[in-house]
């Protein structure tokens, strides 16, 4: 009985850690009143199961990497202005967590220092200069003290893609901090919330003599990345996006006849934001995958040309945790051998995705593959080999419909050719006279 009562606690103990635990996190803070200020952020990753670890930028004992292994899954960096990382935690150090698949949420200010514009620009982004803030003289909140920095930033700004920034509010975000700009070369940069057509970056107590860094939707306010092996890291221009200050404000543009919301959006976008950066959102992966010839259960040694052959494939998605059936309807399989002999969509069946298609007259060594990449999503990619021969001499048709014509010359020339022998053998010349 006891051992029967252990194991049923110890099977929920791995669906409790299985829901809510998400790996530990290291949290590098310019100063700990920082754990006091955005603790409604903190507490919701805690409240998700994330086992966070608070210390600040500069502290001498911190480590990211030892005897090889990554000590955290995830780093958040709300230290815009450190200097100098301490311990043993540099720009290499983080872009080897990233290179190793770490996801990293990164918080500036207009107070930014050297460490996270160099972060920025290893991962296709540049900050502004330090002291420079995002400025918007017809979208700033009512409460700007008059340099017009506090940028009201509308909804429709944001990235479209309900798996990075959630379900659609109409609530408008806002936002103090430094701009950004996205490195045109780098396609895996994420432009998920942009300035208006009004806003640039600039100082906010000088005359500008220069062209500003980010002007217009050019200006960045948060932006993401997905690298090619799935690690995901965001940066927020604002470092009071994050605070409890913006998550309780009201928020209204000043100018004449705006509408007051009583809350922001900032709580939900940053909730969206950390479960996709911290792959609660969006991840996908591949199960069961097989194929046979259409009648048969199990793959043969190896398929012949024309076989009519079906393909299927098990596709999941993390939700709240829980891998469960992914549901989508644009997923394409290609057969290959060096580009692809067959291209086709997978249909959904049941828990799967399947298709039935016959086999191109074409032998050699090919490929199922799955290579499916869309926004918001991780790359899933699955690649099976197979091979497919010419037919087997006992596999031929005996008689072809398209060579009846030929069929018919052999047997004409047969006929004609017993004609003339009997014609040949019994026509008998006429005696010559004289």
């Amino acid at each position: 009985v006891y051992k029967n009562r252990a194991l049923v606690f110890l099977s929920l103990v791995s669906m409790l850690h299985c829901a809510l635990a998400d790996g530990k996190t290291l949290v590098l803070l310019d100063n700990l009143n920082i754990r006091d200020t955005h603790s409604i952020f903190f507490r919701s990753l805690a409240d998700r199961g994330f086992d966070l670890t608070f210390k600040t930028a500069d502290d001498p004992s911190l480590s990211l990497i030892k005897y090889g292994q990554f000590l955290y899954d995830h780093l958040i960096i709300f230290s815009p202005s450190v200097e100098d990382f301490g311990g043993n935690i540099n720009l290499e150090t983080i872009t080897s967590f990233i290179d190793g698949g770490g996801n990293v949420l990164v918080a500036a200010s207009s107070d930014i220092g050297d460490p996270l514009r160099e972060l920025g620009s290893e991962c296709g982004i540049e900050f502004d200069e330090e002291k420079t803030a995002v400025i918007d003289h017809h979208n700033y909140d009512v409460s700007d003290p008059g340099e017009h920095t506090l940028i009201v930033a509308d909804p429709e700004n944001l990235l479209k893609a309900p798996t990075i920034v959630g379900k659609p509010t109409n609530k408008p975000v806002l936002f103090k901090g430094v701009g950004m700009v996205a490195d045109p070369e780098n396609p895996l940069v994420l432009d998920i919330l942009t300035g208006s057509s009004t806003s640039y970056s600039f100082f906010p107590d000088r005359p500008i003599t220069q062209y500003p860094h980010a002007v217009g939707k050019n200006t960045l306010l948060i932006a993401g990345l997905q690298a090619r092996n799935n690690a995901r890291v965001v940066f927020s221009g604002s470092l009071d996006f994050f605070s409890d200050a913006f998550f309780n404000s009201g928020v209204q543009k000043a100018t004449p006849g705006s509408q007051r919301h009583e809350r922001t959006g900032n709580m939900e976008l940053a909730e969206a934001l950390a479960r996709w950066v911290f792959k609660e959102a969006g991840v996908l992966r591949v199960g069961a995958v097989a194929h046979h010839r259409v009648g048969e259960a199990d793959p043969p040694a190896a398929y012949t040309i024309t076989d009519l052959v079906e393909y299927s494939v098990v596709i999941e998605m993390l939700l709240e945790g829980r891998w469960v059936p992914f549901d989508g309807d644009d997923i394409q399989l290609e057969f290959v051998r060096i580009d692809p002999f067959v291209r086709t969509y997978l249909k959904k069946n049941g828990g799967k995705y399947s298709v039935q298609f016959k086999l191109p007259d074409v032998y050699g060594v090919f490929q199922f593959k799955v290579d499916y990449n869309r926004l918001g999503y991780t790359h899933l990619y699955s690649s099976t080999q197979v091979s497919v021969r010419p037919l087997q001499h006992t596999q031929y048709e005996r008689f072809i419909a398209s060579a009846y014509p030929y069929y018919a010359s052999v047997f004409s020339m047969m006929a004609g050719l017993f004609l003339f022998s009997i014609v040949f053998l019994h026509m008998k010349e006429k005696e010559k006279t004289d």
